[in-house]
């Protein structure tokens, strides 16, 4: 079968179109024949080893896809044939994966597959950071930074379904209309970000900020919370890692906590099954929206690659694994 893999951890260029062979699947597996799989910012990483996972070359990179079962064993809730979305902790930029059943998501049929292929990763994630980290209550203002990248637009997703206002923090005006189409309440850009928070809403402040960016603005992203407001840390796409003042959490009684989704399904692997009983029904309903991505054939995994890198990408990316 075809698939990508990475060689050297010499950034994108570093990942390379191979032929392996098919995954040999184990009597619990479920073998999914891949129509797409997403690309992602950990992936980026992984190709210069700046990730916390560093995996011995050559890998598959790739953590989610979406695609048709082939087969699986009886009593595992799917059948050959299903659509459904998957998480590949071996990699999914490969045409056929064997996974636990507990990492396939059975999907509705007006959901394409090439949609469905970059959502478990940043949907799941979002999700997390709102449902068990900042619990949100109903009628909060969610802002989000970095909300027309990949995250961000699970995030006004996520947000819009469990009925939350949002706020979209973006850098262009293309990046604000992609923010409007992915159902922002408001779009706002960087310069500035904090005072027009407060101004949209009457000088309170917002309740939850989603900041996958980190550098400089991470100051102001606290400045700009309501009393007792949370602020979830997501990632540093921007490169630098802030710092937090703790006197500034006691001004307000304001809070900062990580969401490393990634690191908690390590511990309780069972957990995305749980959140798929949640965003499932939501999808079903169309109270839950995943917007089409920005394919690339596998051939050209180093030019996805390439597009979160220099900032160019909008949404989410995926690779097409079929011709």
């Amino acid at each position: 079968m075809h698939a990508a893999h990475l060689t050297e951890n010499t950034g994108p260029d570093g990942v390379h179109t191979v032929d392996i062979p098919e995954p040999t699947p184990g009597p619990d597996d479920v073998v999914v024949d891949l129509h797409a799989a997403g690309v992602s910012f950990p992936d980026l990483l992984q190709t210069s080893a700046g990730y916390q996972v560093v995996r011995p070359l050559p890998c598959v990179l790739g953590s989610e896809g979406a695609g048709v079962v082939r087969s699986a064993p009886e009593g595992s809730g799917f059948s050959a044939g299903q659509r459904v979305a998957v998480l590949v902790n071996t990699g999914s930029w490969q045409q056929t994966v064997a996974v636990h059943p507990r990492s396939v998501f059975p999907l509705p049929d007006d959901v394409s597959l090439t949609a469905a292929a970059g959502m478990p990763l940043n949907y799941l994630t979002a999700h997390f950071a709102l449902e068990e980290r900042a619990r949100y209550r109903s009628g909060e203002t969610v802002l989000v930074h970095g909300a027309a990248g990949g995250l961000g637009v699970a995030a006004l997703q996520v947000a819009a379904a469990l009925g939350l206002e949002t706020i979209a923090v973006v850098s262009t005006d293309e990046k604000a209309a992609v923010a409007r189409a992915n159902r922002a309440t408001h779009t706002i850009a960087v310069d500035g970000f904090k005072d027009k928070a407060l101004e949209l809403t009457d000088g309170r402040g917002v309740d939850i900020v989603l900041d996958p960016v980190g550098g400089d603005r991470f100051t102001d992203s606290l400045r700009s919370l309501a009393p007792g407001g949370r602020a979830v840390v997501l990632g540093f796409t921007a490169g630098k890692i802030p710092t937090v003042k703790v006197n500034r959490l006691l001004l307000k009684n304001i809070s900062v906590v990580g969401a490393g989704w990634g690191e908690h399904i390590r511990q309780l692997p069972d957990y995305p099954a749980q959140q798929w009983k949640t965003l499932g029904p939501l999808l079903s309903s169309g109270e839950l929206q995943v917007p089409e991505p920005t394919v690339y054939p596998l051939t050209q995994a180093a030019g996805a690659l390439h597009s979160l890198a220099n900032r160019s990408a909008t949404g989410k990316v995926a690779l097409s694994l079929h011709p």
